[in-house]
């Protein structure tokens, strides 16, 4: 039986922080065949590790590495290697996904506000809006 998990099941999977639901979020992953995450469970699982739980990037990088090399978990291994390159430059993973995607949707450029997600994408593939001249 293959399934799909939301991020709440993966966070009481991995944190093991609630016994009930970690328990119950264990039984339904492990009696499963294959278990899908979807590309924007990474992103909110990483979010979420980051913000609530504090995780810094040394913690979440071998997670995510760990999640992806397990047979038993059907993950995007091109999205998730990309959002793991900008985390490890010092962006956000989901930034790397939107690169990822852009360029798979092969898109001339990224537009965006966000001044650290376009300094760390090649300058011919990106357009920072909201910069004042003059």
């Amino acid at each position: 039986m293959k399934i799909a998990i939301d991020t709440n099941v993966l966070v009481r999977y991995l944190t093991w922080d609630d016994e009930v639901q970690a328990t119950e979020a264990a039984a339904v992953i492990e009696a499963a065949d294959e278990v899908h995450i979807s590309t924007v469970v990474l992103c909110e699982l990483v979010w979420v590790l980051t913000r609530a739980y504090r995780y810094t990037t040394n913690e979440i990088v071998p997670i995510i590495e760990r999640l992806a090399a397990d047979r038993e978990f059907e993950i995007d291994q091109i999205a998730a290697r990309a959002g793991l390159r900008l985390l490890a430059a010092g962006g956000d993973f989901a930034d790397g996904v939107i690169l990822d995607d852009m360029q798979r949707a092969s898109c001339e450029f990224l537009a965006t506000f966000d001044r650290e997600f376009a300094r760390l994408i090649e300058p011919s593939k990106v357009t920072l809006l909201g910069v004042r001249m003059g």
